[in-house]
């Protein structure tokens, strides 16, 4: 067993244990096992064979595993109750004894094996402890050093292991190097092939602005100001809807800082992106208003169960509400949950005029409709009344004949 040199093993489990983390019980165990695989392999043995080992001393045991019988029918698996009663006085039939084994020139090859195995154990140790903190850091910020840049997905090192950024988790207008230190957002973390663990990171998330916000701003980060929601299109730009319960704290200031201190540091971490930082409200018009800015609002009229808002602005102020190609009004209706129908106030005059045109006209087709059955109704009368006086000349003249 001497090849095997256990002692210096164990003596590096110890060592294992201290920096990395790996319990020793959990590396010992897993020798016992390789020693076992390595013994059957080269010794053509039965499966009845188990290897205790000294987490202190470092000592080997084989022992091959031996049931107690009255009779021995097969020596390699049973033995004697006679023979039994000689290693343990008190083992009864049926029950087992540990008979142990010197085997002759366990050899190179079986100490090779071992540490194969166990070298593997360890990997898979330090695997499972990486992934099991990486885990924990899930919605976290991380910073990392770019490695390879030159297709679309970033790879990053992390450190203990590589974080991967796919191309869509990217800032559409950042352009990385290589050696390039970055952060970024944990989106998720699993499993690759072989067991590694994967860290998969985003910069273009929303969720990595609010993170960067708790991170800047000590108020949010203590509870004193939360941050109700956030609508994003990275590289662009940014709402963050705030809030405090605490009257003598001005959510949007705090987050802007003394002379925009705090919002350009998280301006900056994204490139030039704009962030507009609004105050939350439990009123729906009031919050919806503000979503929009920079634009100003004239008035807000909400439909509660439809969650629709039709939103008149200013003339000079409409292009501002929608944003170029939309955007302000989609990042507005992200950001509240609302949609969102925006107006300008001329807009609203000719809808409001057209409407009352329309219902003038339709109030002047009534009353011509009225007009027309009014005489229809009165020439009916007139004929109603005409036959009724022919038929009294008829009959009066009838009643002169009959008189002649």
């Amino acid at each position: 067993m001497k090849q095997i040199d256990v002692k210096e093993l164990v003596s590096a489990m110890d060592e294992l244990e201290k920096e990395r983390g790996i319990k020793k019980e959990y590396l010992i165990e897993s020798l016992e096992t390789a020693l076992v695989t390595a013994y059957k392999k080269n010794f053509d043995s039965v499966d009845n064979v188990k290897v205790n080992i000294n987490g202190e001393t470092g000592e080997v045991h084989v022992y091959s595993v031996m049931e107690v019988v009255e009779k021995v029918e097969d020596p390699l698996l049973e033995i004697s109750l006679e023979k039994a009663k000689k290693i343990n006085p008190k083992v009864k039939i049926g029950e087992t004894v540990d008979i142990e084994i010197i085997p002759k020139d366990f050899g190179r090859i079986a100490a090779q094996t071992a540490k194969q195995v166990v070298v593997q154990k360890i990997r898979e140790v330090e695997r499972e402890l990486i992934y099991n903190e990486y885990s924990d850091k899930k919605g976290e910020i991380v910073s990392g050093i770019v490695q390879k840049a030159d297709t679309g997905t970033l790879v990053i090192d992390l450190g203990k292991l590589e974080g991967v950024m796919p191309l869509k988790e990217q800032i559409p207008t950042e352009h990385y190097k290589v050696n390039d230190k970055i952060k970024g957002y944990v989106l998720s973390v699993e499993k690759g092939n072989k067991g590694n663990p994967q860290v998969i990171i985003s910069r273009s998330h929303p969720n990595f602005v609010k993170r960067l916000f708790e991170l800047e701003i000590p108020e949010i980060y203590e509870g004193l100001i939360e941050i109700k929601s956030v609508s994003r299109e990275a590289g662009y730009r940014s709402k963050v809807a705030v809030y405090s319960k605490n009257e003598n704290i001005d959510p949007v200031g705090s987050c802007v800082g003394q002379k925009g201190v705090r919002i350009q540091n998280i301006i900056n971490e994204l490139n030039g992106e704009k962030i507009d930082v609004i105050e939350w409200s439990e009123d729906p018009s009031i919050y919806i208003a503000a979503s929009l800015l920079p634009a100003q609002v004239m008035a807000v009229d909400v439909k509660e169960d439809e969650k629709f808002a039709q939103v008149i602005v200013p003339d000079d102020q409409l292009s501002l509400a929608i944003g170029k190609s939309g955007q302000n009004a989609r990042l507005a209706a992200r950001l509240t949950n609302w949609k969102i129908d925006i107006k300008s106030e001329s807009q609203i005059r000719d809808i409001v005029a057209g409407i009352v045109e329309k219902e003038k006209a339709e109030e002047d087709s009534t009353a011509e409709e009225s007009s027309k059955e009014e005489v229809v109704e009165e020439k009916t009368e007139e004929q109603e009344e005409k036959p009724k006086k022919t038929r009294k000349t008829k009959s009066k003249k009838s009643t002169d004949e009959v008189e002649e």
